[in-house]
Order: C-alpha cells, then sequence, then structure tokens
C-alpha cells in the first residue's frame, strides 16, 4: 500500500487532505481513483492512517480516515550522521540508503579536506534536493519520518552539538585500538531510546587536528576495523552496526 507524509495541520476529525507534488503522483502515476485505500503519516508525530480516496481535483486529494494503525517502522536510536561533503552525486547515495537503513538527520560538514565547496544559492538547491532524495526513500522504505537534512555546518559547530547526544562517534582510520563495537557496548541497555551521532569525514579523511578538537568535545574515536572504507560506504556500515547492536 502506498505511503503518504502530511503535516499536522492537514489532518481533520475524519478526514485527511494531500496536497502539493503528491497530487500529481496520486493522479498521473499511481492512476489511483476514489474509492482506493492508501497509507498516510503524520510526519510530525508519526501516528499513520489507512485512509480511502474520496474526492480527486487538480489541487488536492481528500481522503476518509478507515482507521489508525501501529507503525514500528522506527528505531529506538535516533541516528544522526554528520557527513563530510563528497564529490560528485555521492551525498544523495548516502541520504537514500541511509534513509532506508534509519538514519534520522543527515548533517553535512565542510571538513579541511573537503573539494566541494556549497554556499548561497548553490547550498540551498543541494539541501532542498537531498531533503527530497530522503523523502522519496523514506515512503519506499515504509518510514514513519522524513529524515532531516541539515545545513551545511563547520567542525567548531559541530563541537558545540556534541554534548546534545548520548554518545558522538568519530570514524578515523589511524585509530587503531578502539573499535567501534567497545563504545557501543558502553550503551548498549543504558536506556530505551538513544540519541548518537556518527562523524564520517570526506574522501581524504578528517585532519588530525580536526579529530582532536572534536574528541576535546567528548566525541569518541573509534576504528571499522584494518580496511580502508570509501567515504558514501562508511555511513552505510556504522548505521547498519549499530541498528544491529542498539535496536530493539
Amino acid at each position: 500500500m502506498r505511503k503518504f507524509f502530511v503535516k499536522k495541520e492537514a489532518i481533520f476529525e475524519e478526514q485527511i487532505k494531500i496536497e502539493g507534488t503528491d497530487v500529481n503522483h496520486i493522479k498521473n502515476v499511481l492512476r489511483l481513483k476514489i474509492g482506493d485505500q492508501i497509507q498516510i503519516c503524520n510526519q510530525e508525530t508519526c501516528q499513520n492512517y489507512i485512509c480511502e480516496i474520496s474526492e480527486i481535483t487538480a489541487n488536492h486529494v481528500q481522503t476518509k480516515i478507515i482507521k489508525a494503525i501501529e507503525s514500528l517502522a522506527e528505531s529506538n536510536v535516533q541516528l544522526h550522521i554528520f557527513q563530510g561533503l563528497p564529490k560528485a552525486d555521492k551525498m544523495e547515495w548516502i541520504i537514500q540508503k541511509g534513509t532506508e537503513l534509519g538514519v534520522s538527520k543527515f548533517v553535512p560538514v565542510a571538513f579541511q579536506r573537503c573539494i566541494v565547496k556549497l554556499a548561497g544559492k548553490d547550498e540551498t538547491k543541494k539541501i532542498q534536493r537531498w531533503q527530497k532524495i530522503a523523502e522519496v526513500a523514506a515512503k519506499q522504505s515504509q518510514r514513519d519520518l522524513v529524515p532531516e537534512i541539515s545545513s551545511i555546518r563547520s567542525v567548531s559547530h559541530l563541537c558545540q552539538l556534541v554534548a546534545e547526544y548520548d554518545i558522538v562517534l568519530v570514524a578515523y582510520e589511524q585509530e587503531i585500538e578502539n573499535q567501534i563495537k567497545n563504545e557501543l557496548l558502553t550503551i548498549k541497555n543504558t536506556k530505551e531510546n538513544l540519541k548518537m551521532a556518527v562523524v564520517i569525514g570526506p574522501e581524504g579523511g578528517i585532519e588530525k587536528e580536526e579529530v582532536e578538537v572534536l574528541q576535546k568535545a567528548g566525541a569518541k574515536v573509534v576504528s571499522l576495523g584494518p580496511r580502508i572504507l570509501r567515504t558514501e560506504t562508511v555511513a552505510l556500515q556504522v548505521a547498519s552496526i549499530i541498528m544491529y547492536e542498539l535496536e530493539k
């Protein structure tokens, strides 16, 4: 059953109105008709509903709520990825696959070794595109929320955010002793819902000075193993490891 996201103001006592680009998708791509059923999720509360289409116009699709349903699509682990800006379309891949794996927020980071530089209108356009990719991936994977795509942040800004998390891990190829599993074991079963972040460098990695600054702010530097991974592989590997170890 197809799934769509709406904001809470679109939900009334017994009806939900769908507007925007989803109207065209329903009418012309899926070719749904009055009487067909769809699943609608309140993206602010994650409440899901089975609805029946009752009206289709050029600007909106009106639906009737049949029943509210429980969904277990979201993890007890709120995982944020602080991703060093990669080249080409790698960020799109990271966001698409990371969304499927359960990541709830992506924060692009301007590290010293980042080749890509974005600002102003270019940054705005990229973030809008990345947000759309996250939305499509969330629908495809039956998520109950669309991951947020943050504006581009600096390392110093990341340091200010560390205290907001239960743990922040920095994936660093020069770390040998502290394996990621060691840090995950320290927080496993410590609380019902965990908020954590993983910092991943761009193609050239993270400068030693940047690692030290993050470590001083309270982040934990970890190794992902003996092999050097591409930056677009790291996010998917750590998301998979974290969900396997910590998800309930």
